[in-house]
């Protein structure tokens, strides 16, 4: 009997299917023996059983697909004869595989010798009249290869025929208990399950107006009850009295009808909406389990690499594994499985020394690299961790100034901490601390970005000589997302909830500046609180004494933002950004409101870093982005919708006023009639091109001075080169879009 529960189950789901196509596949060649196409197909079938088998231990049942593989191939090649007779043989040794199967499944013993059935099936292949050569010689047990010689114990006559499966199971209903499903079906239903808990949000919505319904006809009532009071204290007594107040009496009649029919409809409302609540969340835990797997099937994949790679760089290494039974969502297990690899094989490239080294400082032979893997609450942490060289943060300095990623002043001012995340920037992916070995082509900077597009987030500790230790933290369901809702220059922004600490009412009086940033002190720690606006180029508009500040964590490093209104929390379903935009800087996606109005989703480790790049410096403030001043206006040509929204969004968000054009005859017909500081154009457009447009803007005396941005997904040195030629002014590649190089290029050619 198979032991693991979970091997158990897949091994029956599989061993049915191929028994069920086996059998079909038998009773089709009683009709037409002579069809290659179906002999080939029994034959896989035969043979993935047999391959199922070989991989959970089942020798007699390997022993047995076997023959069937022998004898099928054996008919396949012409080599000898599959006569009614063969294939009845055949028929006999699929019962017995059934019963094999049971026995592998349930532990109950099956009556027919194995060894015995195998020689059979084996022996009893006749070579046909035209051919001559010898009979196929049965198969080696638990080999495929052959002999040549029967085995010693075969039987002289076949064993009697296996009872039939109806005696034994006669009173089991039928019953198909697994069924594959496409993880594309899996996909699907879990977005499904997230839209429906973006229905409840909207349900709480339309409760809330109900709630003020009542509330609305409360007053109402309360208020004509006033009235029928006062009338009848009045002095009213004549005709025209007594039919205001019959009316009243009536109409007092009806709102208390409304009032029942809206409490009725308010209680129908809150009873279906507890069970569109239990029904909701059961439909998403029963989806999202579905889709969970061990990491053990990508962790197995692990041990061979890193014993290959050991050898390859002449080191010792043991690899020790931790925490492979957790179960974790399937798309985790997909977008983790390269950058653990990668983290593997740079400890091992970079980190581990030689044996001969570790030896002279002391420490074994043999290096430890773990990977480790814990659940806590609805996250699951991985860790990656060697007792190597650790990293050099000298030579990480050093890098960084090479590669102007940084200047003395600000490198000077970071922590230990903060120069060792810097091997994460793209700027590290290079020969000196990522080598063709451990990367690949997978730089530390896509180890971090396919951990925070998985709404996670990673640290790294590192000390000389003593190892290096990076934990990635992840979330266990990436179907929906909770998000504490801000207001900033008059839109609404979301922050993912598992990344904020606290908020609290900051006054100007607690701002002091720490390494040219605004900060505050928080727990005793001092911590900086840029503006939320000046992160993403946009006017405040509250300019109060007070303003509240959300405290979020990113990995160890708390941040402040400072913003204009705390709103609400919000369970929505976000939307990643299209292709052109998905690299669009502090922003991971968009969703829909419960109130129908589009979100954007914030980055909280991308809002880290735009804060180390932030400069207090009033200089740097432009005109055009301030909320007194009037307004720069752009000219957009696009004829993509989402791009033109997203891209003139951006722009407003910026300050600029954006007029929007379709194509370059459009461009044109825009420009004869408005005044414009810039144009910001596509290429690949109908009617007239971007390069056209360009070149007619270029020809006209009135625009010679006007700036040219092209931002296209043609992003060749080619197609760069003919943007220059026609007289662009900048040329920025869709693929690696960043809004900021697009403001900070108008900045530049915008002239005041």
């Amino acid at each position: 009997m198979i032991e693991d529960p979970e091997l158990r189950q897949l091994f029956k789901a599989e061993s049915a299917e191929h028994l069920a196509r086996l059998d079909d596949g038998l009773l089709r060649l009683e009709k037409n023996c002579s069809d290659h196409a179906l002999l080939e197909e029994v034959f896989r079938e035969a043979h993935s059983m047999k391959g199922a088998a070989r991989m959970l231990g089942l020798s007699k049942i390997e022993t047995t697909s076997h023959g069937l593989e022998s004898m099928l191939n054996s008919a396949y090649k012409g080599e000898s004869a599959l006569t009614p007779a063969v294939i009845e043989r055949m028929t006999v040794t699929l019962g017995e595989l059934r019963n094999m199967v049971r026995e592998a499944l349930t532990g109950t013993s099956a009556e027919p010798h194995v060894a015995e059935q195998a020689s059979q099936v084996q022996l009893a292949v006749k070579p046909s009249p035209s051919a001559d050569h010898k009979p196929v010689p049965p198969p080696f047990q638990g080999d495929d290869r052959n002999t040549g010689k029967p085995p010693e114990d075969s039987p002289k006559a076949p064993p009697p025929p296996p009872e039939r499966l109806d005696k034994g199971a006669a009173c089991e209903p039928f019953r198909i208990e697994t069924v594959r499903v496409n993880t594309r079906q899996l996909d699907d239903l879990l977005i499904l399950a997230g839209e429906l808990s973006v229905i409840q949000g909207r349900w709480q919505h339309r409760l809330s107006l109900i709630d003020e319904m009542v509330e609305h006809w409360t007053n109402l009532e309360r208020s004509r009850k006033k009235l029928h009071f006062l009338l009848r204290k009045s002095d009213l007594m004549d005709k025209s009295g007594e039919a205001l107040r019959q009316m009243l009496h009536s109409d007092n009649e009806t709102l208390a009808q409304l009032g029942n029919r809206i409490k009725q409809t308010r209680d129908a409302f809150y009873e279906d909406g507890a069970r569109l609540d239990t029904t909701s969340n059961a439909l998403e835990e029963r989806v999202h389990a579905a889709r969970l797997l061990p990491l053990s099937s990508v962790f197995s994949l692990f041990p061979r690499m890193v014993r290959d790679l050991a050898r390859e760089q002449e080191k010792e290494v043991e690899l020790i594994i931790e925490g492979g039974e957790l179960d974790v969502d399937k798309h985790v297990l997909e977008e983790m499985k390269d950058p653990l690899m990668h983290l593997l094989r740079n400890a091992i490239d970079h980190g581990i020394e030689p044996p001969m080294e570790r030896e002279r400082l002391g420490k074994p032979r043999n290096g430890a690299l773990k990977l480790r893997a814990t659940r806590e609450n609805n996250n699951i942490f991985m860790e990656v961790s060697d007792d190597g060289r650790g990293l050099d943060v000298t030579a990480i300095r050093h890098v960084a100034l090479q590669r102007g990623l940084l200047d003395e002043d600000a490198l000077a001012a970071m922590t230990t901490a903060q120069l060792q995340q810097l091997i994460f920037s793209p700027g590290f992916s290079t020969s000196d601390f990522v080598t063709e070995l451990s990367g690949r082509g997978v730089g530390l900077d896509v180890v971090r970005a396919n951990v925070e597009r998985l709404k996670g987030d990673i640290r790294m500790e590192s000390a000389p000589h003593r190892g290096t230790v990076v934990q990635l933290r992840l979330p266990l369901s990436l179907s929906t997302t909770r998000l504490l809702l801000v207001r900033v220059g008059g839109r609404r922004y979301g922050l993912p909830i598992e990344f904020v600490n606290t908020s609290r009412q900051v006054s100007e009086e607690d701002i002091f500046t720490l390494e040219g940033h605004p900060a505050f002190e928080f727990d005793g720690q001092a911590v900086i609180a840029p503006r939320l606006a000046d992160l993403l180029n946009l006017p405040s508009e509250n300019q109060d004494n007070e303003t509240v500040c959300i405290v979020i964590q990113v990995g160890d490093e708390h941040l402040g933002l400072r913003v204009d209104e705390l709103l609400d929390e919000e369970e929505v379903l976000t939307k990643p950004l299209g292709t052109p935009l998905r690299r669009v800087r502090n922003v991971s996606g968009l969703t829909i409101l419960s109130n129908g109005e589009i979100c954007v989703v914030l980055n909280p480790a991308d809002l880290l870093r735009s804060t180390h790049k932030l400069s207090t410096a009033p200089a740097k403030r432009q005109p055009a982005r301030t909320a007194q001043s009037v307004k720069t206006s752009i000219l957009l040509v696009e004829d993509s919708v989402l791009v033109r929204v997203m891209e003139k969004r951006i722009l407003e968000d910026a300050g600029y006023e954006v007029l929007a054009a379709v194509d370059g005859v459009d461009a044109l017909n825009a420009l004869s009639s408005h005044t414009f500081a810039a144009v910001v154009s596509d290429i690949m457009m109908p009617n007239m091109d971007g390069l056209t447009l360009t070149g007619r803007i270029r020809q006209d005396p009135r625009y010679h001075d006007l700036p040219v941005i092209l931002v296209t997904s043609l992003a060749s040195s080619e197609d760069k080169r003919r943007g220059l030629e026609v007289g662009a002014n900048a040329y920025i590649p869709k693929p690696s879009f960043d809004q900021n190089i697009l403001l900070d290029t108008l900045q530049r050619l915008i002239v005041p």
